[in-house]
């Protein structure tokens, strides 16, 4: 049963932690999690089905379940992005105007409706900005299901006004016949920092591909020449539109230069061996670009919904359904991360997104990483 909020408080929620490679924490919730944003400074921000969106700023100790947007007691947020305690965004998922962008401003206490999807037939898939906590960056975009064969894309500048980008803006957004992105865990699609890079990924039995808009900034009238989204196609499983492509995470070389890791599977078989597909930042010689992708030797242990780089201890972390794993040599092998003896088997998995040291789930499901889960 849904726990419904009324007037225009947060409630605190106590943290029950056990002892596994994850520290599970009671959301008093029963809706499946799917949006998960850490911001730093204890402060994070969750989101899911029924109007659910929960807040902390003491690093999980306490959550706090947000105000129902206005009209969204029905609706399935499948991703947040936040700026700071008292300000984020939240986006529904589903068909047509069922697809929406909400705001607050106070720390989730009250709700603006942003957008809503003006594509009747569009499905709105992730919400990202490019550097979050930076105020003098509020660059964001969203990107959709293809409509009348072409993949929904808007920008933003400044939270609060949403362009569609068209095909005179930007060039490469063809989608073929079954072809679409994922809405599982907000991952699919990535912005990142002043280079302007944008990157999705794609499933389906038109799949998988992954776009890259390299250079080409995320606010329509600063593109000088309409700039256009290179295509790579990946060997991973595309047989049926359960399958492909479902998050993409970067790891920053330098100001422009960025590695990518991409992960997926069937979620239908989370049971199957996953799939990954590593794309280092490419070399160029002659003036001509050479695109690597590296698949692995040793898969993810079942089909992954999130994938994130993890900086303090160099090493790649995805999750899903079945579990947990971990690469420490840029997915060439994938290790599953268990439960240690005498912990509870059940704290690994049952995971739909990731921001760390956070990871969401189904049935209200939150965790945060161990310090020493990631340790040899």
């Amino acid at each position: 049963m849904r726990r419904y909020v009324t007037a225009l408080l947060c409630l605190p929620i106590l943290a029950l932690a056990t002892h596994a490679q994850w520290d599970l924490q009671d959301s008093q919730t029963t809706a499946s999690l799917r949006g998960i944003h850490n911001l730093g400074g204890g402060v994070a921000w969750a989101s899911g089905t029924n109007g659910t969106v929960l807040r902390t700023v003491d690093g999980g100790h306490l959550w706090q379940t947000c105000v129902i947007p206005p009209g969204a007691e029905y609706l399935d947020f499948r991703g947040i992005q936040a700026f700071d305690e008292h300000t984020a965004i939240v986006m529904s998922s589903g068909k047509g105007d069922l697809s929406r962008l909400y705001k607050t401003t106070d720390g989730c206490k009250s709700w603006s409706l942003l957008f809503t999807n003006p594509d009747k037939d569009g499905f709105w898939d992730s919400v990202r900005f490019e550097s979050p906590t930076r105020q003098r960056s509020r660059r964001g975009i969203l990107i959709g299901d293809p409509v009348q064969g072409r993949f929904a894309l808007f920008v933003s500048s400044d939270l609060n006004t949403w362009t569609q980008v068209t095909a005179r803006d930007v060039k490469g957004l063809r989608a073929r016949g079954g072809e679409a992105v994922f809405a599982a865990s907000n991952s699919a699609a990535d912005a990142i920092g002043d280079a302007g890079n944008l990157v999705f990924v794609t499933g389906g039995t038109g799949g998988p591909r992954m776009f890259h808009l390299l250079g080409g900034g995320l606010v329509l009238d600063t593109w000088m020449t309409p700039p256009s989204f290179e295509e790579t196609n990946m060997h991973l499983p595309h047989a049926t539109e359960s399958q492909g492509a479902f998050s993409i995470a970067h790891r920053q070389i330098d100001q422009v230069t960025f590695d990518y890791m991409v992960v997926g599977g069937d979620y239908l078989k989370p049971d199957a061996p996953g799939a990954s597909v590593f794309v280092p930042a490419p070399t160029y010689s002659f003036f001509m670009r050479h695109q690597k992708l590296i698949y692995p030797t040793t898969p993810p242990h079942g089909y992954r919904s999130a994938v994130s780089y993890d900086e303090k201890t160099k090493l790649w972390i995805t999750v899903g359904p079945n579990g947990t794993d971990i690469s420490t040599d840029d997915g060439k092998n994938w290790r599953a991360l268990h439960a240690k003896p005498g912990q509870p088997a059940g704290a690994d998995n049952k995971w739909n997104a990731l921001s760390l040291p956070f990871a969401v789930g189904s049935n209200g499901r939150i965790g945060k990483l161990r310090d020493d889960a990631l340790k040899p």
